[in-house]
């Protein structure tokens, strides 16, 4: 009998218990379904601990994987995930959601072959190879990060959540946020977020201690913030009206989110009034206004999206709105897009964990491209993390702003403020005397842009440094009397970054014979080698950038052969380097042949005196000073002499151009 009894009682717990998990599981899924996350987790963990059914538990752990998905517990998804998989959880989507959990916590390898596993039993699924690709591109994006700076702002955020901030009137020291840190009006708990019920919150930026004062509650009397929850805010250009999101409780109950308008007059705000955009029962949450205010943006799941949250735009006309447009598949995907924000240029910035990105929620960049087309683009890195990043606003006119993330190093959502520096273009030019490797003072640099810059400036010391334009060509000239002038040619056209450029410049004096290198002819020839007219076409361009100057071309031969034959040999080419100018373009007019034979032997100079060892600078190459050579120095030495140069012969040159024919 006692037998008997023990057996009846162990059936009572048995069935009371499957009673208590039944109970916690309908709770759960309740909760869940209207997006009270938190809640759900909750009765999910309790209904999972007392639920002696394997089926159950194993369905109880994907809900609970599917809750922290979606408030952004994804290392906890993760692991419910893999539990209900383990135990023959046989829904796919649970496979794919679980490469997902560790594509965003940095498991790659294993996201990979879970992606792959999933693509064998579902062919060619765009989500996956989604996945695959951002897998892909946040290599790349790590490996090339924007020239973004961001950096969390310790004194505005708290231990609880800290996003969506705005600035007053576009101004960078003044910003309303959204947070549920403990001095909210709101005494409940969000039983989606088990935070605190957000409210409104105002910080400014103390100038004498160069940083930002207390966040303090937008309002205190219960007019904006109230027992219920405020945040996600859009105001005008000016600052003084604003349009927030309520999200009314009754009995606890959630009601949706809403979106109210207030102004605000002599420090007082005027008691929100309900907008009247979308129908009763419809979320409609998260506003921005475009700059000129005759636009509002704002998040919902109204029917004919994409699926999920959509943003979606109406026109504004005083007090009343135009039907809502949704923003189309180029913005909006299947899964969520949130937090709108419509810069002074206008372009729209939002938050999507459907588009490809690195994380949970990234921040992406939409605008029209030339062709009028509505490009979107991921912000990459650093502005994107592995986690959310979300809640972006600028200051008006301004490279800078702020945004929301709970990336590493966050202690929840925190609010990090972002800066794009200036692109700074600067040239440095050393202006150098070719012959003494010396730098040249009183050179003039000649600049000319293509943004109409044209300016003079004198290179003190040699040394010319200036500051230049982005998307700009520039021609840098140097230029001194008694040298022929250099140039150099500079754009920042397209780069994505700073960029320093150093260029050296080198004058070349017009007081002694300046050689022309590589200048061939055939063996006892005077017709120039085709490899000659690369060096010659040299020549041109020295003559076309210093066009008031006259040379004479200058050829010499070594001693070997009659003096006779040398001369006539030297003439004939000196006279096919003229021709060659001429047929060029040059005015023959500024052009002298004239050949030496072997009558000027070369003179060392300096550059000569560096290439070999057994020249010293001021040595002449005559006939007797080359004999007492070795045989092999000889030749180089005969070689020396045999050369092409030109020597300036005046610098005041005018070309004169024939009067045209009356007709």
């Amino acid at each position: 009998m006692k037998q008997v009894k023990l057996a009846v009682f162990i059936i009572i717990i048995i069935f009371l218990s499957g009673c208590g998990s039944a109970r916690y599981g309908r709770d759960a899924t309740l909760s869940q379904d209207i997006g009270e996350y938190y809640k759900a987790i909750e009765k999910y963990r309790k209904a999972r601990k007392n639920e002696k059914n394997r089926q159950k538990r194993i369905e109880y752990a994907y809900q609970l994987a599917e809750c922290y998905r979606a408030i952004g517990l994804y290392d906890y998804a993760a692991q419910n995930y893999k539990f209900a998989i383990r135990l023959g959880y046989d829904d796919t989507e649970a496979l794919l959601h679980y490469a997902d959990m560790l594509r965003i916590t940095q498991k790659y390898e294993e996201a990979y072959e879970t992606y792959r596993t999933y693509l064998d039993a579902v062919p060619g699924d765009e989500r996956a190879l989604d996945g695959v690709e951002a897998m892909q591109k946040t290599q790349e994006w790590v490996a090339n990060p924007t020239r973004h700076i961001i950096n969390p702002i310790k004194e505005i955020n708290s231990r609880e959540s800290d996003f969506a901030p705005v600035f007053v009137g576009g101004r960078d020291n003044e910003i309303y946020f959204t947070s549920s840190r403990e001095a909210s009006t709101g005494k409940k708990e969000s039983m989606i977020t088990g935070q605190k019920y957000t409210d409104i919150y105002r910080a400014t930026f103390g100038i004498q201690r160069q940083k930002w004062e207390k966040p303090r509650l937008l309002d205190e009397n219960m007019i904006i913030n109230t027992g219920d929850e405020e945040g996600a805010v859009s105001l005008s250009s000016s600052g003084e009206e604003m349009i927030f999101t309520r999200c009314r409780y009754d009995k606890s109950q959630p009601m949706g989110a809403e979106l109210y308008s207030t102004s605000q007059s002599r420090g007082s705000w005027s008691n929100p009034i309900k907008l009247q955009i979308v129908g009763d029962s419809i979320i409609a949450a998260h506003p921005a206004l475009n700059p000129d205010g005759t636009e509002i943006y704002f998040v919902s799941d109204m029917p004919g999206g994409q699926g999920g949250k959509d943003i979606w735009k109406a026109t504004v006309d005083g007090g009343s709105f135009g039907r809502p447009v949704n923003l189309g598949p180029a913005v909006n995907t299947s899964a969520d897009e949130m937090f709108p924000f419509v810069r002074d240029n206008g372009d729209l910035y939002f938050a999507s964990n459907g588009h490809i990105g690195q994380g949970g929620f990234d921040l992406y960049h939409a605008f029209k491209n030339d062709d009028g087309i509505l490009v979107v683009e991921n912000m990459g890195s650093p502005m994107n993390s592995p986690s959310d990043d979300f809640g972006i606003a600028f200051v008006s006119g301004e490279n800078k702003g702020m945004f929301t993330s709970n990336r590493k190093g966050s202690r929840g959502d925190d609010i990090y403020s972002f800066v794009v520096p200036p692109k700074v273009y600067q040239i440095e030019i050393d202006v150098f005397n070719k012959e003494t490797a010396s730098h040249l003072d009183g050179s003039t640099m000649r600049v000319i842009g293509t943004d109409g810059t044209n300016l003079k400036i004198r290179a003190r010391g040699g040394k010319f440094k200036m500051k230049l334009k982005p998307e700009t060509e520039y021609v840098f000239a140097a230029f001194k009397d008694g040298f022929l002038r250099d140039k150099a040619a500079v754009n920042t056209i397209g780069l994505d970054d700073s960029k320093d450029f150093r260029f050296t410049m080198n004058l070349t004096p017009t007081d002694a014979p300046i050689k022309v290198d590589n200048i061939n002819y055939e063996f006892g020839s005077w017709e120039l080698l085709e490899s000659s007219k690369s060096a010659l076409d040299t020549l041109v361009q020295i003559l076309v950038f210093n066009p008031t100057i006259t040379i004479e071309l200058m050829a010499h031969t070594d001693y070997v052969g009659s003096d006779q034959f040398n001369f006539d040999l030297s003439q004939k080419r000196a006279q096919s380097v003229v021709d060659y100018l001429i047929e060029k373009g040059i005015n023959p007019e500024r052009l002298v042949a004239k050949g030496y034979g072997e009558t000027w032997p070369k003179t060392v100079n300096r550059k000569l005196a560096n290439q070999y060892d057994f020249l010293k600078r001021g040595d002449e190459l005559t006939e007797e000073f080359i004999l007492k050579l070795p045989e092999a120095q000889q030749e180089i030495a005969r070689g020396i002499n045999r050369r092409t140069e030109f020597r300036v012969l005046s610098t005041d040159f005018i070309q004169r151009f024939d009067a045209e024919p009356e007709g």
